[in-house]
């Protein structure tokens, strides 16, 4: 479906600026891709961001992070460094707030229950469903044949939220995926003359930023929690249980799988930094310390994919597929160091694991109790889309999407109502 892009904007043609559903003469006084960034922030879906989990489970106290604090931080992270690299600002700031839009009730714990409930539909992934609310669920755009465009954004923007650019069981990494076949279409069109599996250089840009910001802030938070102990990260027998576990999910962009010798390595290395702390007591000083501590990180593995980027593709804008991300192979190793600390320290101690069992019951019992209940019990919009499934699977479509777009909080209430 083509339609009249608006203004353009310099370094992007003018079919990256083309919206999928035709609209109305919009004011020259904003720009297409900064139409897209208030788009976002007016939604919905990332309103409901705030009461979803990141790490710790909202609401246990007033400091740690959201979905929604995760993406703001993520998308100032994205912002500036796709500046930094001849990226429009606004577009890749529009990929980083939504990169997460499609996370389910409980985070990945959620994804997981939520993949089992929907065998029958095709499963679930957080970046599909992510697509599927920019382009179907939100109330925003409605195209002439009266279907749902969701919030219509441009195609360079959506380009931008795609990380798996393939459906299940395809590309690199077949367990991840990018839409449903029902979202095939409209895929299909934001991915025209886009080479098969590559992900655009602002996508590219949203994906280094959501790493950077979720390693360092899941670092802050289990620090600030009491669960990552600054002391532990100094012992080289508590850092070689970290190790092993990167060893085994430190790979990214083809990188060689690096061995435990070189972690260790690494790890000894960053947290000799002059501004590494030694400890932590929750005093001024201390948060201070731990405040600088994830500036200098950022700053630290920023500036590194800056300068190695620049110096394989030079000083001009880099946009769209002219370019690739160059992230060295240090910061992604120690980007996965203090990935896999938070993992070893806050979700996997025996606790997390008791209340993420339940979760998953939660998500599972919930999908089971809806398709008893439906079409009653859904929330008006996907009632409506319940009543026009076409068979089984998608009627059962419609309840993943129902409860995929329940917070942690309202997923318990509904829980507590249809189940008991």
């Amino acid at each position: 479906m083509l339609v009249s892009p608006e203004a353009s904007t310099p370094g992007y043609a003018a079919r990256d600026a083309s919206r999928w559903a035709p609209e109305p003469p919009k004011s020259r006084a904003r720009g297409p891709f900064e139409r897209d960034r208030a788009r976002v922030l007016h939604s919905f879906a990332l309103r409901r961001l705030a009461a979803k989990t990141q790490v710790v489970q909202p609401g246990m106290s007033d400091f740690p992070r959201t979905r929604l604090t995760h993406s703001l931080e993520c998308a100032q992270i994205g912002r500036e460094l796709g500046q930094a690299l001849g990226c429009d600002p606004d577009l890749v700031e529009t990929a980083c707030l939504a990169h997460d839009l499609g996370h389910p009730p409980f985070g990945h714990n959620g994804e997981v229950a939520l993949d089992a409930a929907a065998a029958n539909c095709g499963g679930f992934e957080g970046n599909a469903q992510s697509l599927r609310l920019l382009t179907r669920l939100e109330g925003k755009v409605r195209t002439p044949e009266g279907r749902s465009a969701g919030l219509n954004l441009t195609r360079a923007t959506l380009d931008a939220t795609v990380k798996y650019p393939w459906p299940r069981g395809e590309g690199p990494q077949p367990h991840k995926f990018n839409y449903y076949p029902d979202d095939a279409e409209i895929f299909a069109w934001l991915r025209e003359d886009a080479p098969a599996t590559a992900t655009s250089f602002e996508s590219q840009v949203m994906d280094w930023a959501d790493d950077v910001a979720y390693s360092v802030h899941d670092l802050e938070d289990g620090i600030y929690a009491g669960l990552i102990r600054l002391a532990a990260l100094h012992s080289p027998t508590e850092r070689a249980e970290v190790c092993a576990l990167a060893a085994r999910t430190a790979t990214k962009n083809g990188e060689t799988v690096p061995d435990e010798a070189e972690l260790a390595q690494t790890f000894t290395d960053l947290v000799a930094e002059p501004f590494w702390p030694r400890d932590f007591d929750g005093d001024l000083g201390s948060l201070a310390a731990l405040k600088n501590l994830t500036s200098e990180l950022i700053g630290r593995w920023c500036r590194a994919a800056e300068s190695a980027t620049r110096a394989a593709h030079g000083p001009g804008p880099l946009t769209r597929y002219s370019a690739t991300l160059v992230v060295p192979r240090r910061s992604l190793l120690e980007c996965a160091l203090l990935k896999a600390a938070a993992v070893h320290y806050v979700m996997r101690r025996w606790e997390a694991r008791e209340y993420q069992a339940r979760e998953r019951e939660i998500i599972t019992e919930l999908v089971a109790a809806l398709s008893m209940r439906a079409p009653d019990a859904l929330e008006p919009p996907f009632r409506t889309d319940y009543l026009r499934a076409a068979d089984d699977a998608a009627a059962l479509r419609v309840l993943v999407d129902q409860v995929a777009s329940l917070t942690d909080t309202s997923a318990m209430a509904w829980h507590r109502a249809l189940v008991g």
